[in-house]
């Protein structure tokens, strides 16, 4: 029988090549979109399904799980990928900014998470993956915003997961290094201000340094072989760090002091 999967925020990037390979591995996919009208690369794909979901509108996420349950019966895993990052200084930051960027990253994935448990508990059954970050372990400047979220995406999976390990739900983290995606494009939103340049040659510097990294960045398919892995491997593992140099900066985090590791941080940025 046909394991399904529902997956949020499949438009491009590390959502739309996590479809392609579970749509490639014989999975009943569920593509969630705010705009799945706009979606033409699916079309052709017999066993993908696409689906309005929204993970900052409640309504929207219970009536595509309702959907789901009607047309497969159940739901074997779900993956929270929807989520985009906000950048730049954070004195210009407003509050508008702040919360849409933790409505999205942090209470949308929750939304999704509380609708998915509703569905596997009763069958006993299920795996929830979150996509977090190398940032949500490490931090880098002008991420201030983007880390908060992520960090928070960690402590929350990290301890629901012992209140959902009696009912045979597993919860995992992806934790993404550098990953070519529209997450460095279209998805970003850099904040600056605008009533002092104090902060351009900060920021200047920061930008340099990323470009440099992004060039060496690998594709979002590396991700979606590892969330394919961590559907399938039928192991406890929570963690699954992907995408260089994010696994070796994982490990450094771990072994080094803070002000050995900030000194580290400082001097790839030049500042």
């Amino acid at each position: 029988m046909k394991k399904t999967i529902l997956i949020t925020g499949t438009s491009s990037g590390i959502g739309k090549a996590a479809v392609y390979e579970f749509a490639r591995q014989g999975w009943n996919v569920i593509a969630t979109q705010r705009n799945p009208e706009k979606e033409m690369d699916f079309k052709d794909l017999e066993n993908v399904h696409l689906n309005r979901l929204d993970v900052t509108d409640p309504q929207t996420i219970e009536e595509t799980m309702s959907q789901v349950v009607k047309k497969f019966g159940k739901l074997d895993v779900v993956i929270n990928n929807a989520g985009y990052g906000v950048d730049g200084a954070f004195e210009a930051m407003s509050d508008e900014i702040i919360a849409k960027q933790f409505d999205t990253n942090v209470f949308g994935l929750m939304r999704v998470t509380r609708e998915a448990i509703k569905i596997m508990r009763p069958a006993s059954n299920g795996i929830i993956i979150q996509i977090s970050s190398m940032g949500g372990k490490i931090t880098f400047p002008l991420y201030s915003i983007y880390h908060a979220t992520k960090f928070a995406v960690e402590g929350f999976s990290e301890s629901l997961h012992y209140e959902l390990a009696q009912f045979g739900i597993k919860i995992k983290l992806i934790e993404p290094g550098p990953i070519v995606t529209d997450f460095y494009g279209r998805s970003r939103q850099f904040i600056k201000p605008v009533d002092t340049d104090q902060y351009d040659r900060f920021i200047q510097k920061f930008n340099e340094a990323a470009q440099k990294v992004m060039k060496e960045a690998e594709g979002p398919e590396v991700v979606a072989n590892v969330i394919y892995r961590a559907a399938t491997d039928s192991s406890t593992k929570m963690r699954y760090a992907v995408g260089k140099p994010g696994p070796m900066l994982l490990i450094l985090r771990k072994l080094l002091p803070d002000s050995l590791y900030f000194l580290m941080v400082r001097k790839s940025y030049n500042l």
